[in-house]
């Protein structure tokens, strides 16, 4: 019974779903084994061009040499730079990389090798595919000889084709490498660039340097003036406005700042002068005898006085109390001490006319001094937009001044630099000559044809498989169908002559591939044919086959050549047999084997009691046959092959014969094998190797649900037998040793 295709691939245990089909290491050995001409042939058309390229193409030689950028040797000068400003960016040295490729560079080297002379780069010997090239491009040229400047152009291009340079992983280091046809010409141009890069480097800082130089001298020159005048501008204004400058700031600010000082301690003074006096005032009307007095003003004078007192004191009490105060002596002692007292009274006076002078004088000289720095306060007043203009011009001359200095120190750098012969690049490696060819490499070139040529060839072999839409093995017509792939038939293909097995007389006169089984029994065809009679005896076993159809699924697949065989092969074995030409459109089974009938299947359903008269006998093989006999096509085949009439020819027909063989008309074109489907017990399915496609196999079989739980099983049929052989290999050598004739 029919199973959906995807029923069926649930059953793999192993597989990969690849466009539609299941891919799996059988299916891939498969391939392989039917598709293996295929890859051979693209691996040796792969090798045969990689060995004509290797015949052909001139070897190179590959010259390398290696720079550093190196930012150390240009600090010898530069003292203030730090650690860190040694670093180089790494955009820097790419850039590196395309001012070696570039034009200018790369032309310099040319014009001091003379390479424009030289036979590689001149085209004087440009080798068999150069020289093809020529005359092909000399056909959409003018024909006029390159100027100069066009050959030395193609140099340059030449030269940058075979050129190549690269920076080192992340490292500071250009590796420079150059292909020529010649081990000298590599290493005299890998040598010439590299030279012409470092000695380029050095000319382009030396005239960046020039050129910087020159501008400073012209900017420090015009700095110079610019300073100078600012500073006759400041003098010439401190001069018109009388700004006298000293090493404190200016004279005014000087006087003023003085004055305030000395104001400062005229107001001091006379504020203790004042107190002295007020004091002197205080005391002056107390007796000054007392202690408190004499202290205060702390007078040796007073102090003398007041000692020679207090004596007279203690002696004036020691006589009153001794002689009386009357005594005269006691009385001379008061007059004495009246006198003392008059003294320090006196003196007194003249301290508080001392003390009174010296606050007048403090009071005038601090008058003044205020009057002197109200005045410069005044006098500031009208100079202060003056000094404000005078900042702002000494301001200036500052910064012109330190402008003026630092241009002057760069100036004096930017000289040392042009002269001191350093770049940022050196040569770390040159160039030597290369023992041995960079290309072609013939290693590598036939492992890469070998490679390249088993690609394309497992891409055409898988390619053709997956991409084609026929089968070739029985796996793929039971993932296909859902049933056992009965065997596969080889091509038995190109007839011999045409003759009739079977004929009214008796006479066999039967095409060769009608009868191949009866010429060669122990054939592959015939030995397959024996397995699809197995198959249905097997099947016999549990249900009733009489009645067999083959079919397939469009004309001209050989369902016909494998009815006949099939049948006579079954009579051979001598079971009583029948077939019966149920193809009524084409009738070519009654074409091969009886082309003379004159009546058949039609008859005899309009007649059944005729049978015996219609049928054709086979003398050699026993089998019975019944034609189909039609003026012009029938346009009700289909109902008569499913008519009423038919069943019951089939019900007295399997009374007589063990095995009825019809051979159907094709599924696809017309709707017989359909309408038939009912009255047949199990059907064959013929498979055109190679031929019939998947789809038009899926349209066949799904459009009807009888057919397809009639069908038996699938035969492919007109194997290639080399093919056979192919894919078949994993049996062995001995696996067609039992057939007496191998096809």
């Amino acid at each position: 019974m029919y199973q959906p295709r995807e029923q069926f691939r649930s059953g793999h245990k192993f597989g990969v779903e690849f466009g539609g089909a299941v891919l799996s290491f059988e299916r891939v050995t498969d391939v392989l084994r039917r598709q293996w001409p295929i890859i051979v042939v693209s691996v040796g058309a792969s090798l045969a061009l990689v060995l004509a390229y290797l015949a052909t193409t001139h070897p190179m030689y590959t010259a390398n040499a290696r720079i550093m950028m190196d930012t150390r040797q240009t600090q010898v000068l530069d003292k203030d730079n730090g650690t860190n400003s040694n670093l180089i960016d790494t955009g820097f040295v790419d850039s590196q990389v395309e001012v070696i490729n570039s034009d200018d560079l790369i032309r310099s080297v040319v014009r001091r090798l003379h390479l424009t002379e030289d036979p590689e780069f001149s085209g004087s010997n440009p080798g068999p595919l150069g020289k093809l090239l020529g005359h092909v491009m000399s056909l959409f040229g003018s024909g006029e000889p390159p100027s100069p400047e066009r050959v030395e152009q193609a140099t340059v291009e030449h030269i940058q084709a075979n050129l190549r340079v690269e920076r080192v992983l992340t490292t500071y280091v250009l590796s420079l490498s150059y292909r020529a046809l010649t081990p000298d010409a590599a290493v005299k141009i890998a040598n010439a660039i590299a030279d012409a890069y470092i000695v380029g480097a050095l000319e382009a800082k030396y005239q960046s340097t020039k050129r910087a130089t020159e501008w400073l001298q012209q900017r420090s020159a015009e700095l110079s003036q610019q300073a100078t005048a600012s500073d006759r501008a400041v003098q010439t204004f401190k001069a018109e406005h009388n700004i006298v400058g000293t090493s404190r700031g200016l004279m005014s600010e000087q006087q003023l700042s003085d004055l305030n000082t000395q104001l400062v301690q005229a107001r001091a003074a006379t504020a203790e002068a004042k107190a002295r006096l007020d004091r002197i005032n205080a005391i002056s009307d107390k007796d000054v005898t007392q202690t408190t007095v004499t202290d205060a003003l702390n007078n040796p004078v007073i102090t003398r006085l007041r000692a020679q007192y207090l004596d007279l004191a203690a002696q004036y009490s020691d006589w009153s109390r001794r002689y009386g105060a009357m005594h005269l002596a006691t009385v001379n002692l008061a007059s004495k001490m009246d006198e003392l007292r008059k003294n320090i009274a006196d003196e007194v006076h003249r301290i508080a006319d001392a003390y009174r002078s010296d606050y007048e004088i403090a009071k005038s000289r601090e008058a003044s001094l205020e009057k002197n720095v109200n005045d410069l306060v005044a006098q500031a007043g009208h100079t202060g937009q003056a000094e404000v203009k005078l900042r702002d011009l000494e301001s200036a001359a500052d910064t012109y001044r330190s402008l003026y200095n630092n241009f002057l120190e760069k100036l004096q750098n930017a000289t040392q630099n042009q002269s001191f012969p350093i770049s940022e690049a050196r040569l770390i490696s040159t160039a030597t000559k290369p023992d041995r060819k960079s290309s072609p490499r013939t290693m590598l070139a036939l492992v890469g044809g070998l490679v390249s040529g088993l690609c394309l060839g497992f891409g055409l072999a898988f390619g053709r498989e997956f991409l084609s839409d026929v089968l070739r093995t029985p796996g793929e017509v039971e993932d296909e169908l859902g049933v056992k792939c009965l065997g596969v038939l080889p091509d038995i293909r190109p007839p011999t002559p045409a003759g009739a097995l079977l004929s009214t007389s008796g006479k066999s006169t039967a095409p060769d591939l009608s009868r191949y089984v009866v010429d060669h029994p122990f054939s592959r065809f015939a030995e397959t044919l024996r397995n699809i009679k197995v198959s249905i005896d097997v099947a016999r076993l549990s249900r009733e086959i009489k009645v067999i159809g083959i079919v397939s699924s469009l004309p001209k697949e050989g369902k016909t050549t494998v009815a006949a065989n099939f049948a006579q092969l079954v009579a051979l074995t001598g079971h009583p047999t029948l077939l019966i030409d149920g193809d009524l459109h084409t009738r070519s089974l009654t074409r091969e084997l009886s082309p003379n009938a004159k009546s058949g299947l039609v008859e005899t359903l309009n007649d059944p009691a005729s049978l015996a008269y219609h049928v054709q006998r086979s003398k050699e093989t026993g089998l019975d046959f019944l034609p189909s006999v039609v003026a012009s096509r029938m346009l009700n085949s289909a109902d008569v092959i499913g008519s009423r009439a038919m069943a019951e020819l089939l019900k007295t027909l399997r009374d007589r014969y063990e095995y009825i063989v019809i051979d159907l008309a094709p599924v696809m074109p017309v709707a017989d094998s359909k309408a038939v489907s009912f009255l047949i017990d199990a059907m064959v399915y013929v498979i055109e190797w190679g031929q019939t496609t998947r789809s038009a196999l899926q349209e066949s079989i799904s459009g009807s649900e009888v057919l397809q739980k009639k069908l038996l099983g699938a035969v492919l049929n007109r194997a290639n037998p080399k093919m056979l052989k192919r894919i078949e290999a994993y049996k062995g050598k001995h696996h067609n040793s039992y057939y007496v004739e191998h096809v």
